[in-house]
């Protein structure tokens, strides 16, 4: 098994859990899903803490907390040609690598990311993440009962 070092802006399969299911009690994400790494850190035990924002096909509601990823991205990348973005205003917060991270697919048992988003696209992504952040509108979900935020 070859799990990545973790980096921003890498897309890892990942089974998300949206903050409206960790509200009505769910541990574990309903399926597996690409994100994005927004960030890393390393906590006071030395653990790799990431941020990961879900990918998604649903059309956003509010479009400023959201990205769309260029059909030209995805098909670099390897992800399916359905419009899909990235949503911002809520993320995962996890020890890397931990149980969340899945295989590709079933055939590549062994790769478990996707590849980088293009830099200018991931400088987007950060500058609204961090906009977001600064205004407290970013919602994080731990992951690890640990976890403090």
């Amino acid at each position: 098994m070859t799990i990545p070092d973790p980096q921003p802006g890498l897309i890892i399969c990942f089974s998300y859990l949206w903050d409206s299911e960790h509200a009505s009690g769910a541990e574990e994400g309903s399926k597996n899903r690409p994100c994005v790494i927004a960030s890393t850190r390393t906590d006071a035990q030395g653990n790799k803490i990431i941020l990961a924002l879900p990918v998604t096909h649903r059309e956003p509601i509010d479009r400023e907390n959201a990205v769309e990823i260029p059909r030209k991205v995805k098909e670099f990348l390897g992800l399916d040609n359905a419009r899909s973005w990235i949503v911002l205003s809520e993320a995962n917060e996890t020890e890397w690598p931990g149980c969340d991270v899945r295989p590709v697919s079933r055939l590549e048992k062994r790769k478990f990311d996707y590849g980088f988003l293009p830099p200018g696209l991931f400088s987007a992504v950060s500058a609204k993440i961090l906009k977001l952040t600064a205004e407290g509108k970013l919602k994080v979900v731990p992951r690890s009962p640990d976890l403090t935020l």
